[in-house]
């Protein structure tokens, strides 16, 4: 049987469906998983086993057993927890077969079988009664089904469920309680990822502005939510324009509902500005009192910053209004918060919904194409007029008055800038449907629809046919050079999504390191994952290095293309990985990076860019640079490239630049 799997392209960043066969191992989706992030989740692993403590004790006191049910156990380290803290039994469900599995065999191997059933089901599935998974409903709910959005991995729906069908009335839950705050915001940043912006080029005629359709302008916009670091995110780059706002909780030790609702609350704006963007977050109590709480805020709104804990499986969201709208310090206004089973979407009113009546609106969806072409970073790379203004510098230098360009690139502007940069003849090959209807909306809008021509192909199968009665000019391209560069990082919180856990609060989890360790020996161990690395803290360890060169003048070659040698690490830390990014050069003295924007500092701080993706290659161990005995460290490197389909395999080998070059492998 054939299945397809998603993959993520380190260069795009965007997910790639493959055809896997029936040996493929479902191992690999547990190696791209967070399960070891939240193994490492400190803060969450104590406030989820006092939670639990607590919890048992409370059914006990009542003269009870305590019985336990644990939707989405993973590696059943809060069912074992529950049965430490005196649980008499606990029902441990798990969809996901490879990780069930796996959950068997840590629950056997830290001696819990007698009192921890492993179900592999969807909860929704489990059967209570005599000859049911569960002889008798639980008293306790456990659960981690929550994303960044709290909601998304479809919680509500299994608590409804789970109340109606598994557990008894009064029952305990942990967590007890979730609450979702929101913050309005003006982010002209952040707006940039959402709308497309006026770009201006400067031509021999004057000033053109490429406009955006009016399309764009209505369109409400994606109705996925855009969840980032929000650490990472400079205060200078927002202005609050209200408090931090509590928008709804939902309490877990009742029946919940997973009906669509709205919450509206009232505030005073801070300042008067252009309403766009609205931060969420969320936190969670493990306890009826709120004593034990653990929170996603970020840090300028985090009771204790110096106690702010990282973590990637839960991040923070980014919400966009349908349309900006202009507040005024001081008049009241009403932000709404509305969400269905599975999503959460905010807008803006003047008076709340329980006054004026209204029914919530619909979950915004993209009726202008460009949400569904253009991911968020995407959006700001375009609206970049830095970006924009080196493309029409390097174009200028190129474009004679009889230039034919062919622009390969699906909804790329390029084209536009070379047409009022003065080519005779623009093509555009745009091999979607989406991106064909999406260019045709800017041409017309920018009265260019008779000026550039349309090609509905992918470029692999244009041939001279498509090109038949237009002038060839094959000397007058845009010369871009593509150099692959790399240097070594330090990057702790990102290495330890990958690294092993071995024992999580006195549980042995070393079943679980080593299914990661052989998914990764099985296939990805040579293959890149993309990272937006402006979100991640990290230090470069090595001056960067090119690797690889590809003139795009010339023919691709079909054979693929190798490199060796090494990087020597210069500044002391701990090196996680190497990163790999693309710098193209379109002219020589113009270059556009998708990797640093400038020289690392002299600590190893790094300026990303933060429209792209970086391919992270992580190490199986952390590398220590040694001083001064046997010299600076090395890593030694081999790097094939496949040109007809883009992949890059990497090894890499530790050796002091004193020693013979034998060093351990880097191979995960």
């Amino acid at each position: 049987m054939k299945i397809f799997c998603g993959r993520a392209n380190p260069t795009t960043g965007s997910v790639e469906w493959l055809e896997e066969d029936e040996h493929y191992d479902y191992h690999q989706e547990i190696a791209r998983s967070s399960y070891a992030d939240m193994l490492h989740d400190k803060d969450r692993n104590i406030k989820y086993y006092q939670g639990i403590r607590a919890a048992v004790s409370r059914v006990k006191d009542r003269g009870q057993k305590a019985l336990v049910l644990d939707i989405g156990t993973g590696t059943g380290l809060l069912s074992m927890m529950a049965v430490t803290a005196g649980a008499d039994f606990c029902y441990a469900i798990e969809v996901f077969k490879p990780m069930a599995d796996a959950a068997v065999k840590i629950v056997e191997k830290n001696g819990f079988s007698d009192k921890i059933k492993v179900i592999n089901k969807h909860s929704t599935e489990v059967t209570v009664g005599p000859d049911g998974d569960m002889p008798c409903r639980a008293n306790i709910l456990i659960t981690e089904l929550f994303d960044t959005e709290l909601i998304g991995e479809g919680a509500l729906p299994s608590y409804e469920h789970a109340h109606r069908h598994l557990m008894q009335e009064d029952c305990e839950a942990v967590p007890h309680r979730a609450t979702v705050y929101a913050q309005l915001v003006e982010s002209r940043r952040m707006w940039s990822w959402n709308k497309l912006f006026p770009i201006r080029v400067q031509t021999s005629l004057g000033e053109q502005v490429i406009v955006p359709p009016s399309e764009l302008e209505r369109c409400p916009g994606a109705p996925s939510v855009y969840d980032i670091q929000l650490n990472q995110v400079s205060p200078t780059d927002f202005t609050a324009l209200s408090d931090v706002l509590p928008m709804f909780s939902v309490d877990f030790s009742k029946q919940v509902s997973s009906s669509a609702a709205c919450y509206g609350r009232q505030f005073e704006p801070l300042a008067s500005g252009q309403a766009q963007v609205v931060l969420s977050w969320w936190d969670i109590e493990m306890d009826p009192e709120g004593k034990i709480r653990c929170t996603m805020a970020p840090f300028w709104a985090h009771t204790d910053p110096q106690e702010l804990q990282w973590r990637d499986h839960w991040m923070q969201c980014v919400y966009f209004l349908p349309q900006e709208e202009p507040v005024v310090q001081g008049s009241a206004l009403c932000l709404v918060a509305h969400h269905d089973d599975y999503c959460v979407w905010y807008s803006l009113q003047r008076t709340s919904p329980q006054k004026n009546g209204r029914i919530h609106p619909a979950r915004p969806v993209c009726d202008c194409q460009a949400h569904l072409l253009w991911n968020r970073p995407r959006f700001g790379e375009i609206n970049d007029q830095h970006r924009t203004d080196q493309y029409a510098q390097a174009l200028r230098t190129v474009l004679k008055p009889d230039s034919v360009c062919l622009c390969v690139s699906d909804g790329s502007l390029l084209s536009m800038l070379a047409h009022y940069l003065g080519a005779e003849q623009v093509l555009t090959i745009e091999s979607s449907a989406a991106s064909h209807r999406l260019m045709k909306k800017i041409f017309k809008a920018n009265h260019l629809e008779d000026k550039i021509n349309v090609i509905e192909k992918r470029p692999e199968l244009l041939t001279s046919a498509d090109l038949e009665g237009k002038k060839k000019s094959p000397s007058d391209v845009l010369v871009l050079l593509l150099a692959l560069i790399s240097r070594s990082l330090s990057c702790w919180d990102l290495w330890r999504i990958r690294s092993p856990c071995g024992d999580c609060e006195g549980f042995d989890v070393h079943i679980m390191d080593d299914m990661i360790k052989h998914a990764l020996d099985f296939r990805e161990s040579k293959e890149a994952e993309p990272h937006p690395l402006w979100e991640y803290p990290c230090r470069s360890l090595s001056e960067p290095q090119q690797i690889l060169t590809f003139d795009f003048r010339q023919p691709v070659p079909p054979q693929s293309v190798r490199a060796e040698g090494s990087i020597e690490l210069r500044r002391p830390g701990r090196s996680h990985g190497a990163v790999l990014w693309m710098e193209y050069h379109l002219t020589p003295d113009s270059t556009i990076s998708t990797g640093l924007l400038k020289p690392a500092e002299d600590k190893g701080y790094c300026c990303w860019n933060p429209h792209c993706k970086q391919a992270v290659y992580f190490f199986s161990t952390m590398l220590d640079p040694r001083a001064p005995l046997g010299g600076p460290q090395t890593v030694s490197y081999t790097v094939e490239f496949q040109p007809l389909t883009g992949d890059v395999t990497m090894d890499f080998t530790l050796s002091d630049s004193l020693s013979d070059g034998r060093g351990p492998s880097l191979k995960k």
